[in-house]
């Protein structure tokens, strides 16, 4: 009786330990298949990412977590070795990410577009296709600006385009910065009807548009890039570069450009592949 006992304790014990193993075993593979990326706020805030990630999980079983921040955040936080992947949008600064040895490569993803969104009523008559006409026409009439002024891939655009105007310095009474993101900095032109540049793929998901609506667009200089780049192992060892570099090399190929062209809101294509042009 007591042997019987004592054998159906131990097969008790080597099947509880067996468990435990499996599940340890089940745990450490999740955790390998799995990477952080660092991104701009408007993949994430135009709902694409919604729609790509699990078209690539189920590609290549591989989770990622998304961690959205301002193009320049996104890429120091990658610097500092807490990402594996960057998926950004200011390609001056990727490009020189690169150059540091902070990247191994960057590659050209797809695009959109930048628009400047305003109250319908226009008060500073910015309407048309010439955003250097636009922001003269702001600044002169000290119209309410909203930027972002968060060292993001759109800030950094915005910035660009306050220079080519040669208004650097003379962007009118109205221009506040919020150190914000997109939403926020959207939420805040639509409560105070004021003027605010954006990427076209967070314009067209934001609900709360209030009276706000699209004004400057369809200027040659409004074209948005957007690349990808897997951090440098050799600058942080931990970096899990084979599961990025697949994220990379599906995002870039036909499935994933295909999949960034079939998403779509309200019937409208949000971005426009373009890895291979």
């Amino acid at each position: 009786m007591r042997v019987h006992s004592k054998l159906t304790v131990n097969v008790q014990w080597l099947r509880a330990l067996a468990v435990g193993l499996a599940i340890l075993t089940v745990g450490s593979q999740s955790m390998a298949q799995s990477i952080v990326m660092s991104s701009t706020t408007s993949t994430e805030q135009s709902g694409l990412f919604a729609h790509l990630l699990p078209a690539f999980k189920k590609a290549a079983g591989v989770d990622i977590k998304v961690v959205a921040l301002g193009t320049g955040q996104a890429l120091d936080m990658a610097r500092r070795g807490d990402a594996d992947v960057v998926f950004v949008h200011d390609q001056v600064a990727e490009e020189k990410f690169v150059a540091d040895g902070f990247g191994l490569k960057r590659f050209p993803v797809m695009y959109n577009d930048f628009v400047v969104v305003g109250p319908q009523a226009d008060p500073a008559n910015a309407k048309g296709n010439d955003i250097s006409a636009a922001l003269k026409k702001i600044a002169s009439s000290n119209a309410s600006f909203i930027s972002r002024g968060d060292k993001s891939g759109t800030h950094a655009a915005e910035l660009r385009f306050w220079n080519q105007a040669a208004l650097a310095d003379k962007k009118g009474s109205g221009y506040k910065e919020c150190g914000c993101g997109m939403g926020p900095a959207l939420n805040m032109g639509a409560s105070t009807g004021a003027y605010v540049l954006t990427d076209r793929g967070t314009w067209l998901n934001f609900k709360n548009r209030a009276d706000l609506k699209v004004l400057v667009e369809g200027d040659a200089k409004m074209f948005n890039q957007y690349g990808v780049m897997v951090v440098n192992p050799a600058k942080h060892a931990h970096v899990k570069q084979a599961d990025a570099q697949k994220f990379v090399d599906w995002v870039v190929s036909a499935n994933g450009q295909a999949a960034i062209a079939a998403y779509k809101i309200g019937g409208e294509s949000v971005f426009f592949p373009n890895a291979n042009k």
